[in-house]
């Protein structure tokens, strides 16, 4: 019903409008659902979001997957007590802003939480009370809905002034907005209490939804509904009495409606004024003038105040379904203030602090956690662990050690942090500064898509394809184990050439775990490359993990000693360890520089050789 796109700054944009349209159109005419709840929509530029891949959602657990036995982000900071701010909070964790001056009002109204417990408390004893709105209204407005469904918006919008009252007097931009955002609509409120009874039944056109007193014509119609239910116990009565039939029943159904019933066996002291209506096996039905008449009296007056009823209640749904817009706004206010409650709620109880949102290309943590494991039972101690990137002197840094070691655990806690700040959630650390990202890439762990005709290393690479044809200098990358899915000399090649480019091309911060030790002589050729391990302290032939990640590179992968934590043969064991020891040899030229970092001549067909080293 607009006269144009340009209030939704859409105007000119044929290609927006015209995914709008079709959207609307499937919904409407082919899957036959109402739309009228949908008064808008938004355009929203993807330079104003940072950009979440389903590898990384699923990579990083942000929100229940198959198969993570509830382990995942959205778990640790769901304390939401809407139904409409746990949605919005996955909404947050998957397109979090990438704008600082949004991250920013967020962080300050949390902030306004975590410090004020008072203010806190009041606004989630507030949203405790309130149900679905945001689908209820759906529903109502889509011409569904029953007299539960009112009388829940009803409950719901009356403590929208409570609610509203809260804010005031605030003058953080964020909570200013959301409260302005809060329409009480006290009349409806008032209209749904006064017309709907307490506690309504499921189906509307069956009566009992109306409250008494709201109209007087319905309440004499369902007075005389009930008189003639009384008088129909006094008529089975009487007739008992006159014909001496002590197992007469008056009954009712839809076909034939009330009828007198009486056994086989009595059926020869029926009165004369009997009218047989129905022969059964062990009974027959009869009917009289005089049940007849009480007959359309009863059913008229009971039919006529179930239709009264059912046109007031969708004069009633009208009016509401008339505050859709409205309705929406509250709802998604409350949402919003929901989850800035739960985000302050989760800071509170978990240690988490304010973490700082800078423009610089700095990413620094301070005894970071990872959000998820720390809060399984029974884990072991977690080890805090420091950060520092950006993107001159500490651009990519490789973490070399054991597998079990904490590697995995370590990058993904960082990724985790700086999406965490993004969202407006207080992080797990000592102290942070999150430069802002548009994007976060992870590629770890092993998986295949037989199904597309995958194998484990082609995902692997198509990840990693992915990755370095799409992020930039201002994206975040979470690199575990590139090249391990094919032959050694072919993983160590991809992965070498991988942080080259990386570190010459795509600049962007990089976590790059690995068990290839070659690669830590990547440092030695560029500046902005540091190696970092993690530190296991060996006891006699077995290690023990010390979860701790330092400056240096691994002297050796460790994979021997993991490997009789697993229980393998000795012999299998003393075996690896010498031809490990075969391998190991020449790994260095004669000038004692990294073979690795050797590129071939172009164009000649010998075997000489250029040192990156050299000029």
């Amino acid at each position: 019903g607009m006269q144009s796109l340009e209030g939704l700054g859409c105007e000119g944009n044929a290609a927006v409008a015209g995914a709008a349209g079709g959207l609307l159109y499937h919904v409407r005419d082919r899957l036959r659902r109402n739309v009228d709840h949908v008064r808008s929509f938004s355009l929203r530029s993807t330079g104003d979001r940072m950009v979440l891949d389903e590898t990384t959602i699923k990579n990083l657990n942000l929100i229940p997957t198959q198969g993570d036995g509830g382990a995942n982000l959205l778990k640790v900071l769901d304390a939401t007590k809407t139904a409409m701010g746990a949605r919005k909070l996955r909404q947050w964790l998957l397109v979090p802003p990438a704008r600082i001056n949004e991250i920013s009002n967020r962080h300050d109204a949390v902030q306004k939480f975590f410090d004020d417990r008072g203010l806190l408390a009041d606004l989630r004893a507030a949203c405790a009370d309130v149900r679905d709105i945001e689908r209820l209204i759906t529903r109502i407005a889509s011409g569904g809905g029953n007299a539960r469904d009112l009388r829940a918006v009803g409950r719901s919008l009356a403590n929208v002034p409570a609610l509203k009252a809260l804010f005031a007097a605030e003058k953080l931009p964020l909570l200013q907005e959301l409260s302005g955002a809060l329409v009480p609509l006290p009349e409806i409120v008032d209209l749904i209490e006064k017309t709907i009874v307490e506690e309504p039944p499921l189906a509307v056109k069956e009566g009992g939804v109306i409250a008494e007193g709201v109209s007087p014509e319905l309440d004499e119609l369902r007075e005389i509904a009930v008189s003639g239910r009384k008088w129909l116990a006094e008529f089975q009565v009487r007739e008992q009495e006159r014909t001496g039939i002590k197992n007469l029943k008056v009954r009712h159904n839809k076909v034939h409606g009330y009828y007198i019933e009486i056994s086989k066996g009595q059926v020869e002291n029926a009165p004369e004024d009997y009218e047989r209506r129905q022969t059964l096996v062990n009974a027959e039905r009869f009917i009289t003038p005089e049940l007849k008449e009480y007959e359309n009296k009863i059913v008229g007056a009971s039919d006529k105040a179930n239709a009264m009823e059912y046109e007031m209640f969708a004069e009633l749904r009208d009016k509401v379904a008339a505050e859709t817009v409205r309705i929406q706004q509250t709802a998604d206010a409350i949402g919003a203030l929901d989850v800035l409650g739960s985000l302050a709620d989760r800071a509170l109880a978990l240690g988490y602090v304010r973490p700082m949102m800078v423009e610089t290309d700095a990413l620094i943590i301070v005894e970071g956690r990872h959000p998820v494991i720390e809060q399984i039972p029974d884990a072991e101690r977690f080890v805090p662990n420091d950060t520092s990137l950006n993107c001159t002197d500490s651009q990519l840094i490789i973490i070399t050690g054991p597998n079990m070691a904490g590697k995995s655990t370590y990058i993904r806690q960082v990724a985790l942090i700086a999406i965490m700040a993004h969202v407006g959630s207080f992080v797990p650390a000592g102290s942070a500064v999150v430069s802002v990202l548009d994007r976060v890439f992870t590629r770890v762990g092993a998986s295949d898509d037989l199904a597309r005709g995958r194998s484990t290393f082609m995902v692997e690479m198509q990840e990693t394809a992915n990755i370095l044809n799409n992020a930039s200098e201002k994206s975040l990358i979470v690199l575990d184990e590139i090249g391990r899915g094919t032959s050694t000399f072919d993983g160590i090649s991809i992965a070498w050439a991988v942080a080259e480019h990386l570190h010459n091309k795509v600049k962007a911060k990089t976590l790059f775990a690995t068990h290839y030790h070659e690669l830590t002589d990547l440092s030695r050729t560029m500046k902005g490359i540091r190696n970092f391990n993690v530190i296991v302290k060996e006891r006699g032939e077995s290690i023990v993990f010390l979860r701790r990640i330092a400056e240096g590179a691994a002297d050796k992968s460790y994979g021997i000693q993991v490997a009789r934590l697993a229980g393998l043969p000795g012999s299998v064991l003393e075996r690896s360890s010498e031809i490990l020891k075969n391998l190991e040899e020449n790994e260095m030229s004669d000038a004692g520089q990294p073979k690795l970092a050797r590129k071939r001549r172009k164009g000649s067909g010998d075997d000489n050789q250029m040192s990156l080293f050299g000029e």
